[in-house]
């Protein structure tokens, strides 16, 4: 689906803002799903609202998160799951990628405002799935400004990268265009596709 017109950037061509098809999100876990999620992070998960992203054989590879955990405000919406990617992004930011990435961001107009809309986007998209009950105690509390601030992953420099497993999440269940430099750079949306 393409939402935006094309824009040529220096260093990663021509892009469009777009997400890939879309994925039906689910609110009820299943048992299979809560077994795969356990499996993937050592844990027993905790603070999980729906499955964001499944890999095209029904592998939960997104979790999208409650927004007040253990009486805690919780920025980050998008939670990587997946054991395979989670890999591959580790061994591509044990590379440098992170500062290179941020870099190419300073030096190109264009990437800076895609990637300051992708921020935008997180935030947009965290208060949509808000519950109401959430809304209220973040409001009550005061951490309004907080939520309406903090972009992909609670990052307040929306310069910074940070992580890659933030932003690829955030890519598979949203509008990121740092995940989009990973699947045309490091072919990572292959890896994802393959799980």
């Amino acid at each position: 689906m393409l939402l935006a017109s094309h824009h040529s950037l220096p260093n990663i061509g021509t892009f469009a803002i777009y997400r890939y098809p879309f994925t039906p999100m689910t609110n009820t876990l299943s048992q299979q799903d809560i077994d795969i999620i356990t499996n993937q992070l050592g844990r027993s998960p905790s603070g999980i609202k729906a499955i964001a992203h499944y890999s095209p054989s029904g592998i939960p590879q997104v979790l999208e998160m409650e927004t007040w955990v253990f009486d805690q405000p919780f920025p980050t919406l998008y939670w990587l799951s997946s054991k395979a990617i989670d890999k591959a992004l580790a061994k591509i930011e044990s590379q440098g990628v992170v500062k290179e990435l941020e870099q190419r961001i300073k030096e190109d107009d264009m990437l800076l405002e895609a990637y300051h809309q992708s921020h935008q986007d997180y935030i947009t998209r965290r208060w949509a799935v808000m519950s109401p009950d959430h809304k209220a105690i973040i409001e009550k509390k005061g951490f309004k400004p907080l939520f309406e601030k903090l972009g992909i992953g609670g990052i307040a420099n929306w310069d910074q990268v940070r992580c890659l497993h933030m932003q690829y999440a955030h890519h598979l269940a949203g509008n990121n265009v740092i995940g989009r430099i990973l699947d045309d750079e490091y072919n990572i949306r292959a890896i994802a596709d393959a799980e």
